[in-house]
């Protein structure tokens, strides 16, 4: 190991030397308590990205509904409690119950067309 490589690996150190120093030189006059409260509150700013992360993940996975529009059967997602319009056909729409129902004027009746099929008289 040669002087020159000695002394490239210590300017690399040079910032953690220095910052060891300060905090031993803080510990050493009684502010100790300030050193702490540095760590933690560096600790907490590493943190929060990750709750955050997280915690939104979760508020997503618990708020997302996704369901079929009860006109075009088109599928998509939406929040709960939320009113929206379908991509597919433009029907408004209302997230209730996990479901996606019409908003309907109040006194509309909605009824569901099925299809019969027809017979002749001739057979």
């Amino acid at each position: 190991m040669s002087l020159k490589t000695f002394q490239l690996n210590l300017s690399n150190l040079r910032p953690w030397l220095t910052l060891l120093a300060i905090t031993w030189l803080l510990a050493s006059l009684g502010l100790g308590w300030l050193v702490n409260s540095l760590v933690i509150i560096i600790g907490l700013l590493l943190l929060a990205p990750i709750l955050i992360f997280f915690g939104f993940r979760f508020w997503l996975q618990y708020n997302l509904v996704t369901d079929q529009c009860p006109v075009c059967r088109y599928q998509f997602t939406g929040l709960k409690q939320s009113q929206l319009q379908c991509p597919n056909c433009g029907e408004q729409l209302m997230v209730q119950q996990g479901h996606f129902q019409r908003l309907t004027p109040e006194g509309t009746i909605d009824v569901t067309a099925i299809e019969v099929p027809s017979k002749s008289l001739d057979d």
